[in-house]
């Protein structure tokens, strides 16, 4: 072994050591927080498929998701969006709860979660056994009409926009996060729209989408949980969107504890207790054996 390999090998060990320390660090710090207020995002969902917005340093890895007002105001902003989520949907559609989530769900039954707030609209909490959750941008699985209120499940929609566009249907792409496709250079132009069928209103996925607003009664729902809960545990996100810092904010200000499972960059990096930087469906079924 020369003298950068045997360096390299040193680096690793001490690499291994500090996350070995770290786990065993949080492991001591969940037994001595029994209730959790949990805030999940993105990174908990890639062991099942769905694919992150965000590299490790909390930069977009492609171009930021549709605006609330390009959707609602402009036709090609829609003819794009339906077109590029009638590929992507499935995958999404499809996922299925990983161990993460399983972890998650089996802390509650036993009494560790006092609530879990997602930033993910994938509702893959509530498959694997979650009940208090809170979702914070709503859920993709249901289409709202934005005039009459009209609530239809998104696969009817998407069978519907099939017939009516076979060609598109056809395309094959990468999938993208939320239910999108990495389709580019396509003229969308020809895509047809479905309206509601009730009153012909926009129909728009049941999620908040950027530039929208978070309904206040799952804002008040997760600062009433927050304030009863003994601790705070992030997993997965980087916290970005003011959506979910805000309750990291609020919970510095009450000096409840938190830390985060991440194997990245975080928004609230300044006030955590620490992170433990390894991923979600890692970390959380090796961390229930010691609860």
């Amino acid at each position: 072994m020369n003298g950068q390999d045997a360096v390299s090998s040193e680096e690793s060990m001490a690499t291994a050591q500090s996350r070995e320390a770290l786990f065993a660090r949080t492991s001591d710090w969940l037994r001595s927080h029994p209730r959790l207020f949990v805030i999940t995002g993105a990174g908990i969902s890639t062991a099942s498929g769905i694919p992150d917005y965000r590299d490790h340093e909390g930069n977009w890895k492609r171009n930021p998701p549709v605006q609330h007002a390009d959707f609602m105001k402009q036709q090609a902003c829609r003819q794009r969006f339906w077109a590029r989520s009638l590929v992507g949907w499935p995958v999404m559609s499809r996922a299925q709860p990983n161990a993460a989530h399983r972890a998650l769900a089996d802390w509650e039954q036993r009494g560790k979660v006092e609530l879990l707030v997602t930033q993910n609209v994938d509702g893959l909490h509530q498959k694997a056994g979650s009940q208090q959750v809170v979702d914070l941008h709503g859920r993709s699985a249901d289409i709202r009409c934005m005039s009459c209120g009209l609530l239809m499940p998104r696969d009817e929609h998407h069978q519907h926009m099939a017939l009516l566009n076979p060609d598109y249907a056809a395309m094959r792409a990468d999938t993208a996060p939320d239910g999108d496709a990495d389709l580019d250079g396509i003229d969308f132009s020809h895509f047809r729209v479905v309206d509601c069928p009730a009153c012909n209103g926009i129909l728009k996925p049941d999620v908040v989408f950027y530039g929208d607003h978070v309904p206040r009664e799952r804002v008040d729902r997760s600062f009433a949980a927050l304030e009863a809960a003994d601790g705070v545990l992030v997993i997965g996100t980087s916290l970005m969107v003011f959506s979910s810092f805000r309750f990291c904010r609020r919970a510095h200000e009450l000096g409840k504890p938190m830390i985060a499972i991440n194997m990245g960059k975080t928004r609230a990096d300044d006030l955590l207790h620490f992170k433990l930087p390894l991923a979600a469906d890692l970390a959380l079924p090796q961390l229930s054996s010691g609860l």
